[in-house]
């Protein structure tokens, strides 16, 4: 399968991947007794719309999905938002929506306000090994607390977050598809990963690196990591999300993946 150019199928195949982890990954928090992040799921036409009320970053409170017949259906989109004070977040995929559908977010107020850019490559087993002093290990059930510190440390996070993130990921752990891996160096731990696959896809979900030991390539190994994992798992695609230019999207080139497309943001402009 090439992906220097990649199909309308490709395409709609790596945007469903997306929406396959973070649909399940807010299904099992939205799950937790009580439900305490207030974790809502809606679809409207062929958009999924995530809200949580505790989780205020835009990752949780965004709309994937869309195409050009949803057009109808940003009203009541944005109406569920502004329902529960949320402004929301349209991600428009290239070549899934139209002009007229662009026009219509803009008529209604809303700005192209990022991009974000999707990595995909197929799976495949290296030849070389890791980095001297380096150890990439699958997470235990007892280390959740550990990747919840470096999770939480490795992204800016006060260690007052540790505790939410540990509950957040403990309902993913025994979840069909959820692994968790963390990167030691001179058997210090110093970066953990995480990885969900479905139907012969695999998603590479997050990374961090705490700040002392980045730039010695830890990230790069659990990307390496992950991906020979999907090996294993018969997985034939993978895929991953990345800033354009950044520091991830320049290792994930590295390892052979390539940009399946840069999506943009759709952000409501704040009232004057």
């Amino acid at each position: 399968m090439s992906f220097s150019l990649p199909s309308i199928e490709q395409i709609k195949d790596i945007e469903n991947a997306e929406i396959d982890y973070m649909t399940d990954r807010m299904s099992a928090i939205q799950a937790r007794p009580g439900n305490p992040e207030g974790i809502e799921i809606q679809r409207f036409g062929n958009a999924v719309c995530s809200y949580s009320k505790t989780m205020t970053w835009a990752a949780f409170n965004t709309i994937k999905g869309l195409r050009s017949e949803d057009i109808d259906v940003i009203e009541p989109i944005t109406e569920f938002y502004r329902a529960r004070a949320r402004t929301p977040r349209f991600e428009v995929i290239p070549s899934l929506v139209d002009q007229s559908f662009l026009r219509r977010l803009s008529d209604r107020g809303f700005y192209q306000s990022g991009f974000h850019t999707s990595m995909v490559s197929e799976p495949q087993i290296y030849a070389d090994g890791y980095s001297n002093g380096f150890t990439l290990l699958e997470c235990r059930e007892d280390q959740l607390e550990l990747y919840a510190a470096i999770h939480c440390r490795g992204t800016g996070l006060s260690d007052e977050g540790i505790p939410y993130v540990l509950e957040n990921n403990k309902v993913l752990y025994h979840r069909p598809g959820w692994k968790f891996f963390i990167a030691c160096l001179d058997e210090v731990p110093a970066a953990a990963g995480v990885m969900y696959s479905k139907d012969t896809k695999a998603s590479l979900t997050f990374a961090a690196t705490l700040p002392q030991y980045r730039n010695r390539g830890l990230h790069q190994s659990l990307l390496r990591r992950r991906i020979e994992e999907a090996v294993k798992n018969d997985c034939k695609l993978i895929i991953s999300q990345c800033s354009f230019q950044s520091q991830s999207h320049k290792n994930m080139e590295r390892l052979g993946m390539k940009i399946g497309y840069v999506r943009a943001s759709w952000t409501e402009r704040a009232a004057e």
